[in-house]
């Protein structure tokens, strides 16, 4: 889980309105940066953001990075992963002397489009066309596909961009709240008896709408489910 102060001084920073979808991509971008220079002590900046990127060789390196993290977590908890998809086969990928725009960067973001297909299963609204990256004509999907690689490399426990720690944050919060709604449900019908009706769902609705019964962090995260949360939706939807 994420330190709640770093969430909390990214959620104050972060819940500024957005005026405009370009906006909204900028912050994303500033994110992944910052989340990809800290995996790899890279120098990736949101103004050569895709410049960094273009030959495919952090990418496919990732690739195979989520794949070994993704077996030793299986290895380490077999039950939890039966019914989750474990990325496994390797990503071939050129290092040496790959030139931007070349054939052999195309292959190489071919490769980790098809490992993001095939092994993550990631959805084709989010994903990305290697002229996409290449030509940089697609910045927004190329965006969301990273941002949906780190969501899926977080189950494994891989660290995860400070976007995607919020929102699970966010998740696990509104989790906790149902929870309480269901178990005040149940004490409730205990309290009241047999004879006496209950309706469940209207008492679960009013508990998670009470911000009287929710502390500092929920109410930060409720702001950041309209801003955050559903940032990649609201893109997805915009453009």
């Amino acid at each position: 889980m994420a330190d709640q102060s770093n969430i909390q001084s990214a959620a104050s920073k972060s819940i500024r309105p957005f005026r405009s979808s370009e906006e909204y991509l900028y912050a994303m971008k500033e994110d992944l940066a910052e989340w990809l220079n800290t995996l790899y002590d890279l120098e990736v900046q949101v103004e050569n953001f895709m410049d960094v990127l273009e030959t495919g060789y952090d990418l496919c390196q990732h690739a195979n990075n989520v794949n070994r993290i993704a077996l030793e977590f299986q290895q380490l908890h077999p039950e939890a992963t039966a019914r989750m998809k474990i990325p496994q086969k390797e990503v071939i990928f050129q290092a040496k002397n790959v030139v931007p725009g070349s054939f052999i960067a195309r292959d190489n973001i071919s490769n980790f489009i098809q490992w993001c297909r095939q092994e993550l299963g990631i959805q084709d609204v989010l994903m990305f066309e290697t002229n996409d990256l290449v030509l940089k004509k697609n910045e927004k999907n190329f965006v969301l596909c990273l941002l949906e690689v780190a969501r899926k490399g977080s189950k494994f426990g891989m660290l995860a961009p400070m976007l995607i720690q919020m929102e699970e944050e966010i998740e696990k919060e509104m989790r906790d709240q149902v929870t309480y709604g269901e178990l005040e449900t149940e004490q409730a019908s205990e309290d009241l008896g047999p004879q006496s009706p209950v309706y469940p769902s209207r008492t679960q609705r009013i508990t998670l709408c009470d911000l009287k019964n929710l502390d500092e962090l929920c109410d930060i995260n409720l702001c950041l489910i309209s801003s955050l949360g559903k940032i990649r939706d609201l893109l997805a939807s915009r453009f």
